[in-house]
Order: structure tokens, then sequence, then C-alpha cells
């Protein structure tokens, strides 16, 4: 069975690493730069996202205090749900699923909360790395963005067939996206849950057994009910 202690200890190891990894980042690259880790296809990119994960944006400053608040919401939602899910004994398969997806969601909470007043703004095209604690950050309160710098381009300079509809002669790589550990810790307990969900909710609701108990007593018309 597990505790609070072990899906605790599984979230602050997520976190720390996440956070570890973003601020040596932050601190030592500058924006856009790389180094190979092995071969081509794992590779260091820093870049910073102002939205979801991998990437994707959400309508602009609006759309990010919204993303932020919305991350927020959910880290407070999942401190009660990981607690109530353990109390419930429920698959220990899921409940670290679990565990990881809501650490996956504060490590990227927190760059979005504070990194916009703890670092310097590393900015587009510049070979200057930020510094930590400035007198002014780059942005406020909420408004922080996220540090991504996790990127497997497997598949590269390879390029769709021209015969293909909307992409032909266009490069085709795979995998795009640069993302982080968050994302990675996300991603893997969301992923996980799918292809397991059988094995961790089949159990969740046991049939419940109905006994009966015989005795020696006569059945027949002659018995009455007193």
């Amino acid at each position: 069975m597990i505790k609070a202690r072990h899906v605790t200890l599984i979230i602050l190891l997520v976190v720390v690493a996440d956070q570890a990894l973003k601020f040596y980042i932050k601190t030592n690259y500058y924006m856009n730069e790389n180094h190979n880790i092995l071969g081509n296809w794992f590779r260091l990119y820093f870049v910073e996202n102002e939205g979801m994960a991998y990437g994707w944006k959400f309508g602009g400053e609006a759309g990010k205090m919204m993303l932020t608040l919305f991350r927020l919401g959910a880290v407070v939602f999942g401190v009660w749900y990981l607690r109530s899910i353990i109390q419930k004994k429920y698959n220990k398969g899921f409940i670290i699923c679990a565990a990881l997806i809501f650490a996956g969601a504060l490590g990227n909470l927190i760059d979005s909360m504070f990194y916009g007043m703890i670092f310097e703004e590393s900015a587009q095209g510049s070979y200057l790395v930020a510094k930590i604690f400035p007198a002014h950050g780059y942005a406020g309160f909420l408004h922080g963005r996220v540090v991504d710098m996790l990127y497997f381009p497997v598949i590269s300079n390879v390029h769709f067939p021209s015969w293909v509809p909307i992409w032909g002669g266009e490069e085709f790589e795979f995998f795009r996206p640069i993302f982080n550990l968050a994302d990675a810790a996300i991603s893997s307990g969301v992923i996980t849950i799918l292809v397991f969900q059988k094995k961790f909710f089949s159990n969740q609701n046991p049939p419940e057994n109905h006994h009966t108990q015989e005795t020696g007593a006569v059945v027949n018309d002659d018995v009455q009910v007193q």
C-alpha cells in the first residue's frame, strides 16, 4: 500500500529535479542556445514558453493569466484529490501517475508565478545570460515564462515528397516540440493511465458478497410465520 509520505517524496523528487534543471539552463544558457547531449537526437535547447506544455500558446497576456490561475486551481484541487485517493486505497500505479501529473503541474506553476520576478530577461537574439534575483525582474507575479530545454529531434533533415498534399517539399522532423521535466511527468502520468486504465480501475468497486445461511428447519405448507 502506498502512503502519503511516498507520494510526497515522488512529488518532491520531480519538482526539485525540474527546478534544478530550469535554474541551470536559465542562468547558463542564452536564448536559443543549444548543445548536443547524445548525438544529434538529444539536445539541451533553451527556449521560454508563455503558454501551455510543449510550446502551445493560449490567448496572449490574458490567456497567460488565465492559464496560470488554472494551474493554481489544478494544484489546489490536486492536493485534495491525492489525499482522497490515498485514503480510499486506489490502485498503487494510479496514485503514482496522479502524483506525477500533480508534480508536473506544480513545477510549471512555479515558473509562471515567480520566474518573472526572480530572473532577468533572456532576450531573443541576445547572447546575454540572465542573472537570478536582479533589482527588477522581467515580469510581474503570475506572468513568468516556463523554461523548456529538452529537445529530441530523432528524425530530422528529412523532407516530405513533393506529391504530399499541403506539406509537400517541407521539412519533416520528429520529435519537434521542446519541453521540460514537468511536461514529461505530466505526459508520462496521463499516457500510463490511458494505457493501464482497466488494470487501475477494475477492482475499485468489487461486487458485494451476499452470504446465505443454511438451517435445518423444515419448510412446507404446515410451517406458519408467527
